[in-house]
């Protein structure tokens, strides 16, 4: 490393000022110096929830090079790459493998770049302190989740392991407007949205999209209730703590979007995104009531017709779900990069993954023969490509 650098680790995002941060993170959403402040201010993602910051920086001078956000994690919630059975083999041999380094975005799984900066090469340094790091400083492992696909190659050259997975995402092919993205759909999936929607629009329910800006204090409380309430439906306790929204939505509020459904005057659900010049990102959605379908209106179709009448060019769904594929969204290749210290476990890992490589390039294949898309599109040749040169 030349010698004019300097590596630093940061316990706090907010020892950084935004604009230092944010001139290595670009305008990524979930990358930015709001989102990650606003994570450790609300107390979402601290050292008493299991994520402790760890924040890395290559530093020329005052100058930001180069950064990693990174924690120092003792549990693996909140991630969307699962590695509980590697700490229960761990567990097993009398090892320990928490605390792990984890470079990701808590409790989003957004794939985008985790080596910030504009100087590949400056990045590609960042990431050979950070292998350093972990080995001087006797972690049991480093992951890095959700990185570009050239970043993975890095990781890749480096010895890390890398792990796929499958995400789905609308794509927008220049759609007019909903209905010409529907055109693009065969024919059962077409007149399923069709009569989804139709059965959604006889709630009587008005939808409204509100930036951070314009969503009020009343807004961000009705829609925690929701947040939680699903939590709760599903027997686990919100990652977010109640500050977390409106923090962001002040610090960020072009970054945010609230869509509401309401009754007259009244809300009955609501859906939580990000938004920046690359995509919409749907992370957190909940009702006050149980409306039949509800849900698809809220988290898709509604997202999906705002992207099209804002020329935005991809949505984001969030992790899993094969059942988005009958909502018009694409299955892409997600990864991960994983150094593991123990010779003995690095090499049972690496055979697992391989084992797991190739049933998710199966996977793939299955999803394509199952593609919603009529077979003469745009849509249908673009995801046959793609899938085509994964990893």
């Amino acid at each position: 490393m030349k010698t004019d650098h300097q590596i630093r680790l940061t316990e706090a995002i907010s020892s950084i000022s935004p604009g230092t941060w944010d001139s290595v993170s670009g305008q990524s959403a979930c990358l930015s110096h709001a989102f990650l402040s606003a994570l450790e201010d609300s107390g979402s993602a601290v050292s008493s929830t299991g994520w402790t910051p760890r924040h890395l920086g290559l530093w020329s001078g005052n100058t930001l090079q180069a950064a990693l956000p990174m924690y120092e994690k003792h549990h693996s919630y909140g991630e969307y790459v699962f590695d509980w059975a590697w700490a229960d083999a761990f567990a097993r041999h009398g090892l320990d493998y928490y605390p792990k380094l984890l470079s990701a975005v808590p409790f989003t799984p957004v794939p985008g770049a985790r080596l910030l900066g504009n100087n590949p090469q400056a990045r590609i340094q960042l990431l050979d302190a950070v292998l350093q790091i972990a080995k001087d400083a006797g972690h049991s492992s480093l992951h890095i989740l959700f990185p570009g696909e050239a970043e993975a190659e890095w990781m890749r050259e480096r010895g890390m392991l890398v792990r796929t997975g499958v995400q789905f995402h609308w794509l927008n092919h220049d759609y007019r407007d909903f209905d010409d993205f529907l055109s693009a759909l065969n024919h059962d999936k077409r007149k399923k949205i069709r009569q989804e929607r139709k059965r959604v629009s006889a709630h009587g329910l008005t939808c409204e999209w509100l930036d951070g800006a314009s969503a009020q204090a009343s807004d961000w409380r009705f829609f925690y209730r929701c947040y939680a309430t699903t939590y709760a439906l599903h027997r686990s306790t919100p990652y977010l703590t109640a500050d977390f929204f409106p923090m962001l939505a002040e610090r960020a509020p072009d970054k945010v979007r609230l869509l509401l459904a309401r009754r007259g005057n009244e809300p009955v659900a609501a859906s939580f995104f990000l938004c920046d010049d690359e995509a919409l990102y749907g992370r957190y959605w909940g009702a006050s009531e149980h409306l039949p379908l509800l849900h698809f209106e809220l988290c898709y179709y509604q997202a999906i017709d705002y992207c099209i009448r804002n020329g935005i060019s991809r949505f984001e769904g969030g992790a899993q779900g094969e059942h988005k594929m009958a909502r018009g969204l694409e299955p892409v290749v997600t990864r991960s990069a994983h150094w593991i210290r123990d010779e003995r476990f690095r090499d049972a890992v690496d055979r697992f993954l391989a084992r797991e490589r190739e049933g998710v390039g199966f996977y793939l294949d299955e999803l394509t023969e199952r593609s919603p898309f009529r077979q003469d599109t745009t849509a249908s040749s673009n995801t046959n490509a793609r899938l085509r040169g994964r990893s």
